[in-house]
C-alpha cells in the first residue's frame, strides 16, 4: 500500500510538472529567439542610420564595418548596382523580395536568424537592402542553461513530492500494520492482544472494531469452555454409578478389566475438564510417534479380544508436529475407533507414521483397514454418519490436520469390494526437532 501511494503521488507530480515544464521550455526558446531578432533589428537600424547620414559609399563602408566589429552580429548592405558593404553574403531570394516589395521582415535559416530592412536613400527607383544575420549559437545563447535549471527544479520538486508521499504513506500504513499484527496474534490464539486505535479516524475505527471483536471472541470461548467443563463434570455422576456396579460384579477378573476401562474414561473426562478451563494459547508441539505408540497399547488389547490383526509401523524416534499431544491422541482414537465401530470383528487394520523425510516432506499418520469402506463421500462431513454414530470422528482428524497447515485424505484401498478405507492425516510442514 505504501508503494502504491508513493507511485500515485509520483505519477501525479510528473504529470503536473510536464504540464508546466513543456510550456516553460517553449517560452524560454521563444524569448531567446525574440531577443536575437530584437538585437538584429537594432543592429540593422544602426546601419540604416549610418546610411542616411553619410555622403559617400566609402563613409558608409566605414560605418558598417564599425557596427560589425562591435558585436557578434554580421550586417551586409546590398546596393541596387551590386555593391556590397560589410560582411560578405550572397544575394538570395529574400534580398530580392525585400528590394522588389520594399518590405522589412525576418526569416529563419539553417545557420541562424536573418533580418531584412528595405531602405530608400532617394538615389534611384530601387532601394538598398540591409541584412543582419544572427548565428544560431547566438540565437541559442542562454537556452540550454535556462532549460537545465528548469529541469533540475522539476527533479527537485519530484523528489520532494516522493519524500512527502512516503512520509504520509508511512503515517497511514503504520497503524494498519499494527492492526494486522494484532489480528495475526488473535489468529495464533493470543486473545489478550489488543490494537491501539491510532492514525486517521477510519483506521482508528478499524482498531476499535477489532478490539471489540477480540473481546467478543474471548467471551464466547470462555462461555464455551465453561459449558464443556460443566457438561463433562455431569458425566462423573453416571461414571460413579458405573464404578459401583463394576465393583459389585462376582467375577474378579471381569470387574478388574471393566474397572480399568472406567478409569480410562474418568481420566479422559478429567482431562476434558482441565483443558476446557485452560485459557486459550498458541498451538504447541507434540510427538506424533510417541502419541501413536502410547495409544496403540490401549487399542491393541481391544484388537486382540476381537481377533483383529494390527500392523504397526512407527519410527523409534520423535516425530515433532505443530499439534498438541492430546490432540494427536484424539485424532488417532477417532480414526481407530471408526475401524472398531464400522468394520466387522476380525477385520485387520494398519497404522503407519511417516517421519517427514526427506526434509520438506510433512509428517503423516495413516490408518488403513480392510472393511467395507465409506457408504458415501458425504460421510466425511461433520455430523454425517452412515452407522448411527455422531459423525465427528473424521471431522476431528480433518480439523487436526488443517490446524497446522495439513489435511485429511480419505480413499478406498481397492477398486472392488471389500473396498477398505485409508485415512491419511498430513500434519503440515515438519516442526523443528524438540530441544
Amino acid at each position: 500500500m505504501s508503494r502504491r501511494i508513493v507511485a500515485v503521488a509520483g505519477a501525479t507530480t510528473v504529470l503536473v510538472l510536464i504540464a508546466f515544464l513543456v510550456p516553460l521550455l517553449i517560452l524560454v526558446r521563444q524569448i531567446a529567439l525574440t531577443r536575437a531578432t530584437a538585437a538584429a533589428n537594432a543592429s540593422a537600424q544602426t546601419v540604416v542610420t549610418v546610411l542616411l547620414t553619410v555622403a559617400s559609399v566609402d563613409e558608409a563602408r566605414l560605418g558598417v564595418d564599425t557596427v560589425n566589429t562591435s558585436g557578434p552580429l554580421r550586417t551586409t548592405v546590398f546596393y541596387p548596382d551590386g555593391t556590397q558593404l560589410g560582411a560578405p553574403a550572397a544575394v538570395n531570394a529574400d534580398v530580392l523580395l525585400a528590394r522588389s516589395q520594399r518590405q522589412s521582415f525576418d526569416t529563419s535559416a539553417t545557420e541562424g536568424r536573418a533580418v531584412y530592412l528595405a531602405v530608400d536613400l532617394g538615389h534611384g527607383p530601387c532601394c538598398v537592402v540591409v541584412r543582419t544575420f544572427v548565428p544560431q549559437a547566438q540565437v541559442d545563447a542562454g537556452v540550454l542553461p535556462a532549460s537545465m535549471i528548469l529541469i533540475g527544479l522539476a527533479v527537485v520538486l519530484l523528489l520532494a513530492a516522493l519524500l512527502i508521499a512516503r512520509v504520509l504513506a508511512r503515517s497511514l500504513v503504520r497503524p494498519l500494520l499494527a492492526v494486522a499484527d494484532v489480528a495475526h496474534g488473535l489468529h495464533d490464539g493470543d486473545l489478550s492482544r489488543r490494537a491501539e486505535p491510532t492514525g486517521p479516524a477510519e483506521i482508528a475505527a478499524i482498531g476499535t472494531t477489532l478490539n471489540g471483536l477480540a473481546a467478543r471472541i474471548d467471551l464466547l470461548l470462555r462461555t464455551e469452555r465453561e459449558t464443556v467443563a460443566d457438561l463433562s463434570h455431569r458425566v462423573r455422576t453416571p461414571l460413579t454409578a458405573l464404578r459401583l456396579n463394576v465393583e459389585a460384579l462376582n467375577d474378579p477378573e471381569e470387574a478388574e478389566r471393566l474397572a480399568v476401562d472406567v478409569d480410562a474414561v474418568e481420566r479422559s473426562v478429567s482431562h476434558v475438564i482441565e483443558q476446557a478451563r485452560l485459557p486459550s494459547r498458541r498451538a504447541s508441539t507434540g510427538d506424533l510417534a510417541g502419541a501413536v505408540r502410547r495409544r496403540l497399547e490401549f487399542w491393541s488389547v481391544l484388537a486382540k479380544e476381537q481377533g483383529r490383526d494390527v500392523e504397526v509401523s512407527v519410527p523409534g524416534v520423535e516425530v515433532p508436529v505443530r499439534v498438541a499431544q492430546d490432540r494427536i491422541e484424539a485424532t488417532l482414537d477417532a480414526l481407530v475407533g471408526n475401524v472398531f465401530a464400522h468394520t466387522p470383528a476380525a477385520t485387520p487394520f494398519a497404522v503407519r507414521v511417516d517421519a517427514g523425510r526427506p526434509p520438506g516432506v510433512p509428517p503423516r499418520l495413516t490408518v488403513q483397514d480392510a472393511g467395507p469402506g465409506l457408504a458415501g463421500p458425504g460421510l466425511v462431513e461433520r455430523g454425517r454418519s452412515g452407522a448411527g454414530s455422531t459423525g465427528l470422528g473424521l471431522d476431528i482428524a480433518r480439523r487436526t490436520g488443517e490446524a497446522c497447515g495439513g489435511s485429511l485424505t480419505v480413499s478406498a484401498v481397492a477398486d472392488r469390494p471389500p473396498h477398505g478405507l485409508r485415512a491419511v492425516v498430513t500434519f503440515g510442514p515438519a516442526a523443528p526437532p524438540a530441544g
